[in-house]
């Protein structure tokens, strides 16, 4: 009976291509608008992702997301190492900050003044130079990125030369890193370099990166912190999950991308019905013919499931495709907008789900008219 129900299936090919494009393309605009939107919401607490040595970040208490920073004392670094449970305290400088080129370009670009002694904050992956060049007077890091956007067309070189804050800053190495929600260059250097290239300010510190001593878990290291000195401290992956519902409450990009997500469910089911349900029609002869012969209801209803779930593979495989080739090609083409995207496991497994709902849809749509259906209708 399955392979009837293939060559049932296989029999019109315009009208099986159309339910498999009805699926294939709710597949990919499900699987692309959710990873684009995943995507921009680790992009929007990148530097959380970025810093792995800290267990702990603390801040201002009123402080509500990772970019509006209340500065704080520098005294507030002694009180936090003076908590019961830290192995060590750092600071941490973040601020926007405007740049001139040597060509007289401005533009905004994210500071990070990682701290003097340890360096905890500094990038992971870097492209020129080392960890050693923070040390050299006026020198700073770049994200590849953000240096092709400060000199579009120019081969990357190390000591171009910037200003900030009239004080003259040397290029002395390029990194990798997660990137920003907004498409600033991102400069890293020392904590002491990076005061100096902003406008004075009476507080400087934006964070305070925490270690846990062993055997102290990094939430309980939070609650003491927070106990002791009034400040807000919280596990770096409860920061993150605290910044990305920031951005989920006082934003409209869950919206207009749920929006686009429903819409292609709604598109893929509604193509797919339509489509199946007039390949129904025009088979019902067929059905009507092996229920003359003795076929019940049951195994009809299982031919048809079985048409459906062969829609639904075969469309579902295409989208998935197209959606992480659409990103395989972002990648390559160097497009640092939609750098770092990809389809993962949990988007594939929703889009799943949505396939597996559009194909139960667009065969609960043909299936009542199958059951009805009575073997006489059929020879008269």
């Amino acid at each position: 009976m399955n392979w009837l129900a293939w060559r049932m299936l296989t029999g019109d090919r315009t009208k099986h291509l159309g339910i498999v494009f009805g699926v294939a393309f709710g597949t990919l605009l499900i699987a692309q608008q959710s990873s684009i939107f995943i995507g921009l919401m680790r992009h929007a607490s990148s530097q959380i992702l970025d810093v792995t040595e800290a267990d702990v970040w603390v801040m201002d208490p009123r402080q509500q997301n990772v970019d509006e920073i209340r500065p704080m004392p520098d005294n507030r670094l002694y009180q936090v190492r003076g908590v019961p449970g830290v192995a060590w305290a750092v600071r941490l400088y973040k601020g926007l900050v405007r740049v001139r080129t040597n060509d007289g370009r401005f533009r905004q670009a994210f500071l990070l003044g990682v701290d003097d002694a340890s360096l905890v904050g500094a990038p992971r992956e870097m492209r020129l130079g080392t960890h050693a060049d923070f040390r050299r007077p006026d020198g700073v890091i770049i994200d590849e990125d953000g240096y092709k956007r400060l000199f579009p067309g120019q081969p990357v070189a190390l000591g171009r030369t910037l200003e900030m804050n009239d004080r003259r800053a040397a290029i002395v190495g390029t990194c990798k890193m997660t990137p920003p929600f907004q498409t600033f260059p991102v400069i890293y250097t020392r904590y002491s370099q990076a005061t100096q290239f902003v406008p004075r300010e009476r507080n400087t510190l934006s964070f305070v990166l925490v270690k846990a001593r062993p055997g102290v878990s990094p939430a309980e290291l939070s609650e003491r912190i927070e106990r002791q000195t009034s400040l807000k401290a919280m596990p770096w992956n409860d920061f993150f999950w605290f910044n990305v519902r920031y951005y989920l409450m006082n934003t409209g990009i869950p919206v207009n991308f749920g929006i686009t997500v429903v819409l292609g469910l709604l598109v893929g089911a509604a193509i797919a019905g339509q489509t199946f349900y007039l390949f129904t029609i025009e088979n019902l002869k067929q059905f009507g013919t092996l229920k003359a012969m003795g076929v019940d209801n049951l195994r009809i209803v299982g031919m048809m499931f079985f048409q459906s779930a062969i829609v639904g593979v075969t469309g579902f495989g295409i989208g998935i495709g197209m959606a992480a080739g659409f990103f395989e090609l972002m990648e390559a083409s160097g497009h640092s907008d939609l750098r770092g995207l990809f389809v993962s496991r949990e988007i594939v497994g929703l889009s799943a789900l949505a396939v597996l709902s559009i194909v139960t849809v667009a065969g609960l749509v043909s299936l009542r008219r199958v059951l009805v259906l009575q073997p006489a209708d059929v020879f008269q």
